[in-house]
């Protein structure tokens, strides 16, 4: 339900306004009704919006505004790492010599843009001590997929057909089975110990002649360190599996623990995430995965190659699992990320980590008083929180997450992971300040007090925004795309 005064007026129509003058016409006027065939030329004039430039700049204005980003507000989405995009990044993506160029120019004639998108490779195989990184991937996880085709063409190589499962912790991120599935592959759920990380015992129990990888990330989904990573390396190598990295989390890690010397084969990075590339709507995403050297053989074509003093595209790989992204992928999100590892540095890099795991335990422990939390250790680079406390005064965490709104807050992650009641996974990232942080906790302290003191407030929220409180279900199976006059 919209609110009367924030109500957007969208019947802006006055006849006789317009917003936009065109040249008179100097060539004769056609009659399309002899050019084309009747049925599909108008008969009726276009009814079209009368307005004015200044009107139809405000109205879109005026919508943009409704949208929450990164540069206009606190966006603590757990597991996504939204951080700030710093606009050099831009800048350089907007570079004519970048910009203006064409996927389908010849190679002799883009080779400063190769040069860039090689050093990129091979910045991103120092951080995560890979031997090689594609670029092509799309995102996350089309990420995930390829390294998957690449760890299933390894094992068919070798004669392996057997090897048909892979191992995925029940704190993994949703898209991990998603993507083992597609890959062809059956999923095998891992469990976690009492204290939040992947049971040994239980993993012991899975691994054998049909495995074919273990999907890991570390720190895990609950923002906790992997302490038995080696361990875990020995016993699915131990048994003939490939270890696959997923990379969300490596802002957690970055320049202070590399995949590559925790015993994983491959791994996916988000550009758009650790590496500041728009996020979400903002996009588009990439996802460069990076494999050992079993692996190498069987990274998807073109592989892009320095010879001598000249880049190009390398095509004759007999056991490549073929092209997986036309044009070799998204070059503005290339030319962000390998701004921003060059603007920061290494030093730079890793005073990422310290802030970014600095800022998610300050918060932690902030709001410890005011909510449950499940794994009541040092986190990194985010926590989870349980609404349990509240769900027993009548409170769900969704209800907590409406009210954020009205503190004008993106909310945080909630019910995810799956293993956490009423979960609510903050991560703050290293680019906000500690006044934005306590702002946030002050917000998230306060709904605390109101579920005990006066919690229809909460159950009612959101109370200021343009649209009331949704019936999701209904928005998400039959959403009302188009303005509707009347």
């Amino acid at each position: 339900m919209h609110k009367d005064n924030q109500a957007l007026i969208f019947e802006l129509t006055r006849e006789g306004r317009i917003g936009y003058s065109l040249p008179e016409l100097d060539v004769p006027e056609l009659d399309l009704s002899s050019l084309l065939p009747k049925g599909i030329v108008r008969e009726e004039v276009a009814e079209l919006p009368e307005v004015s430039e200044l009107d139809i700049m405000r109205h879109y204005t005026a919508l943009s505004n409704r949208n929450h980003g990164i540069d206009s507000g606190f966006y603590p989405l757990g597991s996504c790492t939204m951080k700030y995009n710093p606009k050099i990044n831009e800048s350089v993506a907007r570079y004519p010599g970048f910009a203006n160029i064409h996927p389908l120019q010849d190679e002799s004639t883009v080779q400063g843009a190769l040069e860039v998108m090689y050093d990129l490779q091979e910045h991103l195989v120092e951080i995560t001590g890979m031997d090689e990184v594609t670029l092509q991937p799309a995102a996350g996880a089309h990420g995930e997929w390829t390294a998957l085709m690449m760890i299933r063409a390894f094992h068919e190589a070798n004669g392996d057909f057997n090897r048909t499962k892979v191992l995925v912790p029940d704190s993994a991120h949703g898209t991990n089975p998603a993507s083992a599935t597609v890959a062809g592959f059956d999923t095998v759920t891992v469990k976690s110990g009492e204290d939040g990380l992947v049971d040994l015992e239980d993993l012991k129990k899975h691994v054998g002649e049909d495995t074919a990888a273990l999907m890991l990330t570390n720190p895990n989904t609950l923002g906790l360190f992997e302490e038995e990573i080696l361990e875990m390396a020995a016993i699915v190598h131990g048994a003939g599996g490939k270890l696959y990295y997923d990379g969300a989390n490596l802002n957690a890690v970055m320049s202070k623990a590399r995949p590559g010397d925790m015993g994983f084969d491959a791994v996916h990075l988000n550009l758009h995430k650790t590496f500041t590339g728009p996020h979400g709507g903002g996009g588009p995403g990439s996802g460069p995965v990076g494999v050992k050297k079993d692996l190498i053989p069987f990274l998807p074509k073109p592989v892009l190659v320095k010879k001598e003093d000249v880049y190009t595209f390398e095509y004759d790989l007999p056991q490549s699992i073929g092209r997986v992204k036309p044009f070799y992928g998204n070059f503005g999100i290339y030319l962000r990320a390998y701004t921003y590892i060059r603007s920061m540095g290494p030093d730079g890099l890793k005073a990422v980590t310290e802030y970014a795991v600095l800022n998610a335990n300050y918060m932690m422990r902030r709001l410890e008083p005011y909510f449950d939390l499940p794994y009541n250790r040092h986190c990194k680079h985010e926590f989870v929180l349980s609404g349990r406390r509240q769900k027993k005064l009548g409170v769900r965490t969704l209800d907590m997450a409406k009210r954020l709104l009205d503190f004008g807050y993106h909310p945080p992650t909630i019910y995810f992971p799956l293993n956490v009641e009423e979960g609510m996974m903050i991560e703050p990232t290293e680019t906000e300040s500690k006044e934005t942080l306590d702002a946030f906790c002050d917000a998230l302290i306060q709904i605390a007090q109101e579920v005990e003191e006066n919690p229809e407030i909460v159950q009612n929220a959101p109370h200021t925004t343009v649209i009331n409180r949704l019936d999701e279900t209904k928005a998400a199976r039959q959403p009302v795309l188009r303005y509707i006059k009347g």
